[in-house]
């Protein structure tokens, strides 16, 4: 039995990614007893850093840390650490050669949105043409505006399909949407939904000209953040616990639960975070008879997970990589991949002497399930069909890494399955990357608040202490305010009139 303090109340977090530390490390400073369970070995989840038995440092595929991420970056402030490199640039490849390459748009003079990011991209070989046949499209984007009406009506297609009616052409399509869709949100433009596709879009690339800068951590994440992160937390008197895989709940009187169970260990609660990924949500209600009794929780089991490659390679010789973070198309059907020069990116790389480059495939349930020894000659392969150099260099040393079921999916239709961050039980709410939230973050910022977002419930809850400020998004610009009122005021008249929108 958990013997934590009965003086303040006792708060369960259920997964030590982005956004369990997250809600941890709020509520530890305001005076909760919290326990942050995690299943594996390392605080982290999916994105901690681990070593080899040759003391090389891995991770489970690299991650960026875009311009609009104003709550992580406030976050490393308050912990007084610098992890991240300066911002860079960005190429994309495919079998052709170059096919694109982003410039600094912070740097660039500043155009309203989106005409930066249309201007000052440098597409190589994609006729303007094909580029204006995305016009129309803007009305889309003006249309999605993160609410819930919203959010129902576009999930119902695919990407594939609003690019369609859109009348977004064909090369465009393939040599721009659907590679942004393959490393974005890991699937192919027919298995993603239209309401994620513009979701994504809109944050990352065309609210603000800057919003598509990017910059990485100096080592992995699990080393350079999450460390100091979770030291920060068991320093204000948080516990964590790695190797405890939640099995089941304890439920009380009053839609509550009392309790979070690890095989033979219970650990009473107050409250309850969960801050799991898809996949492990769904592992857990299936051995929770109290959670299957409800249908939300049921429902889960209608979403899914995307696999992830991820592989690091050590070469015999420096190979010229133009720049750090290069995205690739076309080389598999499905599949989209990235890979990132670590010695211009990662401290402890930087004086190595052959190229350090890590490869991650996404979408790549055809790949997963084969040996290093056929891995290693296709991943080569694919390097060499965007820098012709790799063909040559030999693979001194490799790491793989296979994720099953790894990232979320949004497919169409998923929406109504995703759970807000408050559920039918009085006392536990959600939080991670694919919760409900109206924040408009995406991915690692999305997170991060939605766990700030779970533990202000909690707060409220229980009436101990002080809210998490939380930053929004920067807001729309004044046209597409101005374009999004008139499309209400539009949409509401013509839904008086009873005509079809």
């Amino acid at each position: 039995m958990d013997t934590q303090t009965q003086a303040s109340p006792r708060v369960v977090v259920v997964g030590a990614g982005w956004a369990g530390l997250g809600a941890a490390y709020h509520l530890a400073k305001q005076g909760y007893a919290v326990t942050l369970l995690e299943a594996g070995s390392y605080p982290g989840g999916l994105v901690a850093g681990w070593q080899t038995e040759q003391g090389r440092s891995v991770e489970a595929g690299i991650h960026g840390f875009w311009y609009p991420y104003r709550n992580i970056f406030s976050l490393v402030d308050e912990l007084g650490i610098q992890p991240f490199t300066p911002y860079t640039r960005s190429s994309q490849y495919s079998p052709h050669g170059l096919e694109v390459e982003s410039p600094l748009f912070q740097m660039e003079p500043y155009l309203p949105s989106p005409l930066g990011t249309f201007v000052y991209t440098d597409f190589k070989r994609l006729p303007l043409s094909d580029r204006l046949s995305a016009l129309p499209l803007l009305y889309s984007v003006v249309d999605f505006d993160n609410s819930d009406d919203a959010w129902r009506r576009y999930d119902r297609l695919s990407a594939r399909e609003l690019f369609r009616q859109f009348g977004v052409s064909e090369r465009l399509y393939k040599e721009a949407f659907e590679p942004m869709l393959l490393v974005g949100l890991f699937a192919p433009g027919e298995q993603c939904s239209a309401a994620a596709t513009l979701g994504m879009l809109y944050y990352f690339i065309l609210a603000h000209q800057p919003d598509f800068d990017v910059r990485w951590c100096r080592g992995t994440v699990g080393e350079q953040i999450f460390r100091p992160w979770t030291q920060a937390i068991e320093q204000a008197g948080g516990q964590i616990l790695a190797n405890h895989r939640v099995t089941d709940v304890i439920e009380g009187e009053g839609d509550r639960l009392t309790g979070v169970v690890c095989g033979d260990e219970v650990f009473e609660a107050d409250a309850v975070i969960f801050s799991v990924g898809i996949t492990g949500l769904k592992k857990i209600v299936a051995s929770s008879p109290a959670l299957r009794r409800r249908e939300e929780f049921r429902n889960v089991q209608n979403l899914g997970a995307i696999d992830v490659l991820a592989t690091r390679l050590w070469f015999d010789r420096k190979i010229d990589i133009p720049l750090p973070s290069n995205a690739c198309f076309g080389f598999h059907q499905t599949t989209g991949w990235t890979f990132f020069d670590l010695n211009a990116l990662h401290d402890e790389y930087r004086e190595e002497p052959g190229s350090v480059v890590e490869v991650d495939y996404y979408h790549a349930n055809q790949l997963l399930y084969l040996d290093d020894e056929e891995v290693l000659p296709l991943v080569q392969a694919n390097l060499a069909g965007c820098l012709p150099d790799f063909g040559e260099a030999q693979i001194v040393d490799h790491s793989v890494i296979r994720i099953p079921q790894g990232v979320t999916h949004f497919a169409p239709g998923s929406y109504q399955y995703l759970l807000p961050g408050q559920t039918s039980f009085q006392n536990v709410f959600m939080s991670g990357d694919w919760v409900v939230t109206r924040h408009g973050s995406w991915s690692q910022e999305k997170a991060y608040v939605t766990g700030l977002e779970a533990a202000n419930r909690a707060i409220a809850l229980c009436g101990l202490g002080q809210t998490a400020d939380i930053i929004p998004i920067v807001p729309d610009e004044p046209h597409i305010q101005a374009a999004r009122q008139v499309n209400r005021w539009g949409r509401s008249l013509l839904s008086q009139m009873g005509l079809p929108l």
